[in-house]
């Protein structure tokens, strides 16, 4: 076999790396097609908290927007849009849901079943996309337990007392009873030694 010409092989090997340089460029551009910031990736809150997972986006375009819930139970879609046209809220969270041009979401009147994870999908019109998680954590507020608590202890308190009206008012009742008892007894036995005394 014959080596080929040299200017062949040089020929060959410049398409060669253009080709590698407008792969790599194209690998760049489409990784930087949507970038995602989330400021908070972690959230406390407790019941019946309002609370905002909030995120920032740059693409080219308009990009779609989803958001999902993972957690013990599966995955749930919670709102799928397009900043500036009506968000497709699932049935789940049809009144608990507001949604942001930005990307972000608040949730209303949180529960302990909504700790989970909550991932954000932006896609560019492209094809290319992002995806960024947000942990949160929802408890139950301590002094909640405590007003409960406290709430049975007054009610267990109230019955105590209203036992015990009705313990010294049967008492009184009684005591009364008896001596209108004693009485008619003397009464009786006096007219019965009086009588005694008479037939004697």
């Amino acid at each position: 076999m014959r080596p080929l010409p040299s200017r062949s092989r040089k020929s060959r090997g410049l398409s060669l790396g253009v080709f590698a340089l407008c792969l790599a460029a194209a690998r760049c551009l489409q990784s930087q097609g949507v970038s995602l910031f989330i400021p908070q990736s972690a959230i406390n809150a407790t019941v019946e908290e309002d609370i905002l997972l909030s995120v920032e986006y740059s693409c080219h375009g308009i990009p779609t927007i989803e958001w999902k819930y993972t957690s013990n139970w599966g995955v749930q879609k919670i709102v799928e849009w397009k900043p500036g046209t009506q968000a497709n809220i699932s049935q789940s969270h049809k009144d608990r849901v507001c949604t942001f041009d930005n990307g972000s979401i608040q949730l209303f009147s949180v529960g302990v079943r909504d700790s989970g994870y909550y991932v954000i999908t932006v896609t560019e019109s492209l094809g290319s996309s992002q995806f960024g998680t947000i942990v949160l954590h929802v408890s139950e507020i301590l002094y909640e337990d405590l007003h409960f608590v406290a709430v049975f202890l007054a009610f267990l308190a109230a019955v105590a007392a209203v036992l015990i009206s009705l313990m010294w008012v049967c008492n009184k009742c009684a005591y009364k009873f008896q001596r209108k008892r004693r009485h008619k007894l003397k009464e009786s036995t006096t007219e019965e030694i009086e009588l005694q005394d008479v037939e004697c």
